[in-house]
């Protein structure tokens, strides 16, 4: 009997989403997953603001789950209204079109900075979408402290 074809799927506790992609946006606004990533996405998925002026794109599932760690927060803390505001305020239910497109809606296009020029990276539980000059120079900045982190970030990691 064939083995199903697993090329693309993830082997258990490994990230769903890895890699750096430069799909283009098109005049409507619309985005090509990479392929790699279509399938987690396919079922639907949850666009919003990330941090460093880029787009988080998590699966439906994994949004819920972290939906539910926010409710945790207590409501008496000015720290996560905040952050739940910012977060949730600007997030977006997409599915993703038989092509594996997806729109990107203005605010958020905006937010991020976003044209023609994109780059897409994996980030284990999500997908970032930075705008190509922005992701740039952040990868720039970060060469030299990412080779500078000590064992204190990720203890017994290397």
């Amino acid at each position: 009997m064939p083995a199903a074809d697993t090329a693309d799927a993830p082997a258990p506790g490994v990230p769903a989403f890895l890699g750096t992609h430069q799909p283009r946006m098109d005049d409507k606004g619309r985005l090509f997953l990479p392929a790699k990533f279509r399938e987690p996405l396919a079922a639907g998925l949850v666009i919003t603001r990330g941090q460093e002026r880029c787009l988080y794109v998590f699966p439906d599932e994994e949004f819920g789950r972290l939906y539910q760690q926010m409710r945790q927060a207590p409501v008496t803390s000015r720290a996560a209204r905040d952050y739940q505001r910012v977060f949730l305020s600007g997030a977006s239910n997409e599915t993703p079109d038989k092509q594996g497109r997806v729109t990107v809606p203005p605010p958020l296009r905006d937010y991020a900075g976003l044209t023609r020029e994109c780059v897409v990276i994996g980030a284990g539980a999500r997908v970032e979408v930075w705008d190509a000059q922005a992701w740039a120079s952040y990868l720039a900045a970060q060469e030299g402290p990412f080779a500078d982190l000590s064992e204190e970030v990720l203890p017994g990691f290397m």
